[in-house]
């Protein structure tokens, strides 16, 4: 298959997380973010056409539980079968979920229509899915988060290839997203504390007498601090975390800068590399392409979004 190298439309055509990434042959991609109407959605079917648009094969598969939408956004009727009909073994395979869309390449698999299934996962269950999802016959896998911050959440954003997070440019949103990039950064220290078996090492760190107003990057500190060996071990696993950000809906340069503000804070907050990857201008189209049910990147070709997502999604594959 040929890869690209030009615009989007120049074609026609436990470590539970490193354990999963050896085994597949598909890019996992996840988009989350806080809480819910960021546009997770709207990203996740954007990035999926677009990488489509460019030549790969792509399934977008909807994790959100009980409010299941990309669909809707892909222009595509509910399907048949769901993510439920595999948790609860009324189909054996992943590619029995898959539904074709109107977009050459892109495929979906929907997300569950009950509570039950995703909410509960086992973590057994849950590096299961990640497995059956790294061997779908596509190049890139992007998965449609839920909100919030469940373990399950948590994990399928850390097991991705990248984890990509979206917020709106408003107080109530940055701070779920730092909520969240906080969220996920104590998953990955638990994570990292059971493979170098470190927990009594955490424990002394956080024990050692602190100023009130010490961050997580002064936790780090201190862990190498006592034990210079384990510490740059540790570092190293939570270096891997180098989650992207998109900001959505922007009106002015001032909503521009946060992502650049944002990325500065989690390097000293957090000592985490935050990727401001681009942005997304305001657009009163993408309320008329969901109205219609139609993928906004098809319906409204010349929006300012396309080139919006053209950037971001160049800037993602590192072209």
């Amino acid at each position: 298959m040929s890869r690209p190298g030009g615009s989007l439309f120049s074609h026609n055509d436990s470590d539970m997380s490193s354990h999963i990434r050896g085994a597949r042959s598909a890019k996992i991609w996840a988009i989350g973010g806080g809480k819910g109407g960021v546009g997770k959605s709207l990203v996740t079917a954007n990035v999926s056409i677009c990488l489509a648009l460019m030549g790969y094969k792509v399934v977008a598969v909807d994790l959100d539980l009980g409010g299941a939408n990309l669909h809707t956004c892909l222009g595509v009727p509910i399907p048949d079968k769901t993510l439920s009909d595999y948790l609860t073994k009324k189909v054996s395979s992943l590619n029995d979920l898959i539904t074709p869309t109107a977009i050459d390449n892109l495929s979906i698999i929907s997300g569950a229509q009950d509570d039950v299934g995703i909410a509960n996962l086992r973590q057994m269950h849950k590096a299961k899915i990640l497995a059956r999802l790294g061997e779908l016959n596509a190049d890139y896998v992007i998965l449609d988060l839920g909100a919030g911050t469940s373990y399950n959440t948590l994990d399928f954003f850390i097991s991705a290839d990248q984890g990509i997070l979206t917020a709106l440019p408003e107080p109530t949103s940055i701070e779920n997203t730092y909520r969240f990039i906080k969220s996920v950064y104590h998953r990955k220290l638990k994570m990292a504390e059971e493979l170098l078996e470190i927990g009594p090492l955490i424990d002394q760190a956080m024990n050692a007498k602190i100023h009130q107003n010490s961050t997580p990057a002064d936790l780090m500190a201190r862990v190498i601090e006592i034990n210079p060996q384990m510490g740059h071990k540790l570092k190293a696993e939570i270096a891997k975390l180098q989650p992207k950000l998109i900001i959505n809906q922007v009106r002015t340069q001032a909503d521009v800068d946060i992502g650049f503000s944002m990325k500065i804070i989690c390097r000293k907050y957090f000592g985490m590399n935050l990727d401001y990857v681009g942005y997304l201008e305001y657009d009163a189209t993408v309320w008329q392409s969901v109205k219609k049910r139609k993928p906004l990147l098809m319906e409204f070709p010349n929006s300012a979004l396309v080139a919006n997502f053209d950037r971001i999604v160049h800037r993602l594959l590192n072209i």
